[in-house]
């Protein structure tokens, strides 16, 4: 796979390890239309080239650097202006759809669009957190709930709410997790959670018992039309109901403007983060507040991977693009998201940047 060219305004990345994050399946399906030829936003690396017109003052080779899903932005339009708002950029460019993504061995950033990252983090806590762990974050941030008061985070045994549940801890709220199975409640009560329920049999009264008058903040990570309905039941007054993850569009939500008329409960998005978002959550790794669960792996894990990608609560980490997009492609529908957690991390060596390398075919979308 030949090294990528770059502008005079880029740099040259040679990337370490790569996260893998749910939405790469649902983009080697299509659901998001035509791709670029390789996937992945989640990397990390270091600097090996400067374009001609960088200043070596502002990042120099050998910076390390991460490669989130949004990789450049206008910084003119309505929403770069605005506060937070870089992430909404009406021409932003994402990983592995308008830019080449990280499963490769080298990766292009535009200089003005750099995610430094400090030196004391190991590479693999670091990849979770530059999609899964900055969406957990930012949801909890845009919130605005009060520090002490009951959060409820649904699809917490997920990758994001898990890295969710370790947040909201953090930084100083109750827990209520909510997923499917005893499974999952162990490992939400292991990560810091106060209560456990099981979304199958959810009894919002026992929830409003337990909080008074509901959470302070009800953050959806799950990716169901019913987590959303069960939701708009459990949020307090003046509350806010975070939404994050995204159902099928044939799971429409029931929802009467009374709801905020009455107990002025708000409901706003959210996805990702800024630059800022993502240097703020990886300082709680840092300080071992938040610790992703990882798991090393090595290429000829690979199959076996992508059979339980689908059983695992985490985000998945691989370093390199070998294989993935046909994984993607015949593994799709055993993905069971209900089953156990971890992660998974596969470094580059110097065997995979020779020999294997040629598998970068395996990424070719085709549409």
């Amino acid at each position: 796979m030949p090294v990528p060219e770059i502008s005079p305004t880029d740099l040259l990345v040679r990337l370490s390890v790569s996260g893998v994050c749910g939405s790469d399946f649902h983009l080697a399906e299509g659901h998001s239309g035509p791709t670029c030829d390789i996937l992945g936003h989640e990397g990390v690396g270091r600097v090996v080239k400067l374009g001609s017109a960088v200043n070596p003052s502002f990042v120099n080779v050998g910076a390390r650097v991460g490669l989130g899903w949004v990789r450049d932005v206008c910084e003119e339009c309505f929403c770069c202006l605005s506060p937070g708002g870089e992430g909404r950029c009406l021409a932003k460019l994402c990983s592995g759809l308008r830019r080449d993504g990280t499963f490769a061995d080298f990766a292009v950033v535009p200089s003005r669009y750099v995610i430094r990252i400090p030196e004391d983090v190991p590479d693999d806590l670091v990849a979770p957190i530059l999609c899964g762990g900055v969406t957990a974050y930012k949801a909890i941030k845009v919130s605005e709930a009060v520090p002490g008061r009951w959060m409820v985070i649904s699809g917490a045994g997920g990758g994001v709410g898990a890295l969710g549940i370790q947040y909201a801890k953090a930084m100083g709220y109750r827990v209520i997790a909510i997923d499917v199975g005893d499974a999952k409640k162990e490992y939400c009560l292991k990560l810091g959670a106060e209560v456990y329920y099981d979304a199958k049999e959810l009894d919002t009264a026992t929830v409003m018992a337990l909080t008074g008058d509901g959470a302070a903040a009800v953050l959806v990570m799950a990716n169901s039309g019913r987590a959303y309905q069960a939701a708009l039941e459990l949020v307090a007054p003046y509350g806010t109901l975070v939404c994050v993850g995204i159902p099928p569009e044939d799971q429409l939500v029931n929802f009467h403007p009374i709801l905020g008329i009455s107990k002025g409960v708000k409901i706003i998005g959210s996805a990702v983060g800024t630059r800022k978002d993502i240097w703020e959550a990886i300082e709680f790794v840092q300080r071992g507040a938040v610790k992703p669960a990882v798991e090393m792996a090595t290429l000829d894990d690979l199959s076996d991977i992508a059979k339980n990608f689908g059983k695992v609560s985490s985000i998945l980490i691989l370093p390199l693009p070998l294989f993935l997009w046909d994984i993607a492609l015949m593994n799709i529908s055993l993905i069971d998201r209900k089953q156990t957690s971890g992660k998974y991390v596969i470094r580059l060596s110097d065997e995979i940047n020779g020999s294997d390398s040629g598998n970068a075919d395996a990424l070719k979308n085709g549409h």
